[in-house]
């Protein structure tokens, strides 16, 4: 998605396109006559024809719904999560607070329905009723991170720390708005990104295996219920989703049917905390900030609301997992809307007396460790380390195996060979890369079913195209509409931007200024991003207690540990939640897709030519 979708930047309106999934009537503005007379009756009619249409109200789900593109500022006016919704549902909800922990959700009151003062009151106060409390959580990608400690020269952990005092801090959010409003937790998705690897990793395994029976196709191709076929293409990035949803229904069998970290972490959110408090699901509201706009369109997904961890309790509207989604600049227009300098912000954590244990001690320890697990390596890449942890899974299962990396055509398309032990050259496994929508189109054009020949004489001959078959040999592909991955999404500071927003924080160029707006300078500017992403490590001044093995819950008795990652631990917390929520690990932590079909930009068939081919397919003439 374009980084027009803004809301910043929609301040214009043209009557919508012919394309529009949600027209409006366009009358002809008529200009009063010069001898109307002031009393005389009219109609309905005349008077809407007098008056300019308004605006076509578009949100993110009708983007969704709509196989034509609808998503363009020049046309519509789209109605979109913004650093703007954020302030207005911090203004007009109280936090629920600190009493209500006592009751953990365990003693026969429903939190939210009672009359007390911390937020959760329904009644009235006086002649006016009181305001409904919302528990306020956030979670920020390692990529958001990244992005502002490039931008104000500091470290990844650092930017972290900033951005929580500024969602929770006392110097934050939380000093102003009509109620002091503010984030009760900030979650690092990192931390539930492992979750999504070691998912990703045991989905591929069990896919592949050779004992895996191949369950008959199903006539929705992206089901929850049906496992992927190879290649299994990575599901984490809501651009490409779109685009293989929209435009290639034919890969949907091939995409991985877990969640991505965003979408995951919401789940988690939730569940336990609308259980564990008796909260509603709809007083949970959930903040995602993220790189990329492309994250918005995900969480306003249909697949992604409660109905996926309530099916025993029907609501009369699904609340979604994400409430919104914010990038790395619409951070920075909310700290300045409020007249918070974001750069004067401590970079130090939130004292741990201030701290509100979560309401589970296990997901407590996971969610918050005490000391934080490494950074990945560069060959990992910058959108998560899918490939790189699967790949290396297979390398725990294979020892003595050889790991083969070369170049496709361009630099964001990379193949993996890994070959087994003992210099024999079988091949275990194949894998590769595929950044930027260029290299996504040679993807799904390889992956394209054969059609059968029309020529005569062919008796059956089919069409491949180019590659295709090479294409089949992976087992899996790291699909990323963003060349250069995630840390270059649409919501990331830009090079041409940096100078700016270190003007308006009172800065000096202290580690250098990005002198142009080119693609030059924005490749420079990404190569400091990505400096930042790959450095993050727990050794940025922040406080550690125990060893290394409890930034993985302290479990490390033989485990199989894949980069710091204990898979026995994940699965331990995985299932945990699911006896928590009485929901099964699948429904919890898989999706589904499907393709999306619309008449929007089609030629209507007429009255006419509708029964004429009803008649010809019964027999009849015409």
């Amino acid at each position: 998605m374009s980084a027009i979708l803004s809301a910043d930047d929609l301040n214009d309106f043209i009557s919508p396109g012919v394309a529009c999934i949600k027209p409006i009537e366009t009358l002809p503005v008529q200009q009063p006559q010069e001898d109307a007379n002031a009393y005389e009756v009219t109609t309905e009619d005349k008077v809407a024809a007098s008056l300019p249409p308004p605006p076509a109200q578009i949100s993110l789900t009708d983007c969704l719904a709509c196989s034509g593109c609808v998503t363009s500022a020049e046309a519509v006016l789209v109605s979109l999560q913004s650093h703007t919704e954020v302030l207005n549902t911090l203004d007009a909800h109280p936090s629920i607070h600190e009493p209500w922990l006592s009751q953990n959700g365990l003693n026969g009151i429903t939190n939210g329905n009672t009359r007390i003062s911390n937020g959760l009151s329904n009644g009235s106060n006086g002649n006016h009723a009181a305001p409904e409390g919302m528990l306020f959580v956030a979670s920020v990608s390692p990529q958001t991170r990244a992005s502002l400690a490039a931008t104000f020269a500091v470290s990844e952990s650092q930017a972290g720390n900033m951005i929580s005092q500024l969602l929770s801090g006392p110097m934050g959010l939380k000093a102003g708005g009509a109620h002091g409003s503010s984030f009760t937790w900030v979650i690092d998705t990192n931390v539930v990104r492992d979750a999504c690897l070691v998912s990703a990793a045991d989905e591929v395994l069990s896919t592949l295996s050779p004992s895996t029976t191949t369950s008959p196709p199903s006539s929705n191709g992206g089901a929850i219920d049906t496992p992927p076929k190879k290649p299994i293409l990575t599901s984490a990035c809501p651009g490409w989703i779109c685009y293989a949803e929209k435009t290639h229904p034919y890969v949907l069998p091939h995409l991985s049917r877990l969640k991505s970290p965003q979408a995951l972490t919401g789940t988690l959110l939730k569940s336990v905390l609308s259980l564990r408090y008796n909260i509603p699901p709809s007083r949970i509201w959930h903040l995602a900030i993220m790189p990329c706009f492309d994250k918005k369109l995900e969480a306003s997904r249909s697949e992604l609301t409660s109905t996926a961890w309530l099916p025993s309790q029907p609501l009369s509207s699904p609340i979604r997992d994400v409430d919104c989604v914010i990038t790395a600049r619409e951070l920075l227009h909310l700290a300045s809307t409020r007249g918070i300098p974001f750069a004067s912000l401590p970079l130090t954590p939130l004292p741990l007396s201030t701290r509100i244990p979560f309401p589970d001690p296990k997901l407590d320890a996971f969610l918050f460790p005490r000391a934080r697990r490494g950074a990945q390596a560069p060959v990992a890449g910058s959108s998560g380390g899918y490939l790189h942890h699967i790949l290396r899974t297979y390398q725990t299962q294979h020892p003595g195996s050889v790991l083969r990396a070369e170049r496709g055509r361009n630099a964001d398309v990379v193949e993996y060979t890994l070959t087994a032990a003992g210099g024999s050259g079988d091949v275990v496994v194949r894998m590769a890369r595929y950044y930027g929508f260029r290299n996504i189109q040679n993807l799904v054009r390889r992956l394209k079913p054969p059609k059968a020949s029309r020529l005569p004489g062919s008796r059956g001959a089919v069409r491949r195209p180019a590659g295709g078959q090479e294409a089949k040999e992976y087992a899996y592909v790291e699909v990323m509409a963003c060349p250069g991955g995630c840390t270059n999404g649409g919501g990331q500071v830009r090079a041409g931007e940096v100078e700016e927003v270190r003007a308006e924080a009172g800065m000096v160029e202290e580690g250098g200024g990005i002198g142009g707006k080119g693609p030059v300078e924005q490749k420079e500017w990404l190569g400091r991003v990505d400096e930042a992403y790959f450095s993050a490590s727990s050794s940025d001044g922040e406080e550690e207690d125990g060893d290394s093995d409890t930034a993985m819950g302290g479990a490390d008795d033989g485990l199989d540990v894949v980069d710091g990652v204990s898979r026995g631990y994940v699965h331990g917390i995985l299932q945990h939640w699911a006896e928590l929520t009485g929901v099964s690990v699948r429904d919890l932590v898989h999706t589904s897709y499907r393709e999306v079909e619309s008449d929007v930009g089609k030629k209507k068939k007429s009255d006419v030519e509708r029964v004429a081919t009803l008649a010809s397919s019964l027999g009849g003439g015409w």
